[in-house]
């Protein structure tokens, strides 16, 4: 354990503390119903199998209007069964092999799940996602969308792998999604929106990131406060990515900031704010770790325009807390961009 790390402790329950009151949701979970086959599949054809050592699909729910859960059991998370929440299209048929459905995946925050985005805004409403294939995967409560370190053991869990190699390969082969892929998040889900468009070269076509971590090598605050989310739930936080001064190749491969050369190609969206009340906030709201952020965006923001990327929007707003009025907002901001990167405009 470092002596940053050790000098950390007075600070993390209140950082903790901070994040779970911004993400807690304000609804109880969306409850589902009995076990069925997917809209257009035979019960025969409902649950099938992956590769043998990867991943298959062990149960589908259907749990409102368009909306299915896939229950799948991954080889990179230990043999461990997570949850899968798609957003179908208008006229999905599984069954059908001929569709290939351009895809947005929608990844969420540290102390939310796979339900979050269905929970906490209109996504299910929105008009321009009636013809798009929106997948939203469980991450873990802090696994921050990376295979974990585990002191140079590897293994369990690993996110990274679960979903850019086994959860792809399965929704691409028998859940008609397309090769056309977008990705977006909000907090430590940007930081994966970022990383993982930057670390997979040609999977997606742009990325966005709503209040994202974008880089928590900034400075030692930054590095204090995501060293503290990283033991959320009692959990060693040097099993993600190691210690940031020993293994900071490792923290580096991770941040956003240091990958930006591999952005500079792709429409990126950046927004955040500042952490001070803003129009969406309850009178005298603050939130630290936004103001953080927006720190760290602002510095990847200027990165991005060193190394000659043309295609970056950013919306670094001002006034505004790590809250999901914000995300809901800049979600519908950067569709145009997301789905235009989609239709190939």
């Amino acid at each position: 354990m470092t002596a940053a790390l050790t000098s950390l402790r007075p600070r993390v329950l209140l950082v903790l503390a901070v994040l779970l009151a911004a993400l807690a949701p304000a609804t109880p979970s969306l409850a589902t119903v009995a076990e069925s086959p997917a809209p257009g599949a035979t019960a025969a054809g409902a649950v099938r199998s992956g590769k043998p050592g990867g991943a298959e699909v062990v149960a589908v729910t259907q749990v409102a209007d368009r909306q299915v859960d896939l229950s799948v059991r991954s080889a990179a998370l230990g043999g461990h069964t997570v949850k899968v929440r798609l957003l179908t299209p208008d006229g999905w048929n599984p069954a059908d092999r001929r569709q290939h459905w351009p895809t947005l995946w929608l990844l969420h925050g540290c102390c939310g799940d796979y339900t979050s985005w269905t929970r906490m805004t209109d996504v299910a409403e929105t008009a321009g996602l009636r013809d798009v294939l929106v997948v939203m995967p469980e991450a873990g409560w802090n696994g921050w969308y990376s295979d974990w370190w585990n002191h140079g053991e590897g293994g369990d869990p690993a996110w990274e792998t679960f979903h850019t190699r086994e959860l792809r390969r399965l929704l691409e082969r028998d859940w008609g999604a397309g090769s056309d892929r977008v990705v977006a998040g909000l907090s430590m889900g940007g930081q994966g929106a970022l990383m993982y468009a930057a670390r997979h070269p040609g999977m997606f076509k742009a990325t966005a990131a709503y209040s994202g971590s974008a880089h928590p090598l900034l400075n030692e605050e930054s590095t204090d406060r995501i060293m503290g989310l990283l033991a959320g739930q009692g959990n060693d936080p040097l099993r993600v990515w190691g210690d940031p001064v020993a293994q900071r190749r490792i923290w580096q491969a991770h941040d956003p900031f240091h990958l930006a050369k591999r952005l500079k190609s792709l429409p990126v969206y950046l927004s955040c704010g500042d952490g001070t009340p803003g129009p969406l906030d309850p009178p005298g709201a603050t939130s630290a770790l936004e103001a953080d952020f927006n720190r760290q965006n602002l510095a990847l923001a200027a990165e991005l325009k060193h190394v000659g990327a043309r295609h970056v929007t950013t919306h670094l707003y001002g006034p505004g807390t790590h809250t999901w009025p914000y995300w809901e907002r800049e979600l519908h901001a950067s569709l145009p961009m997301l789905l235009g990167a989609l239709r190939g405009d």
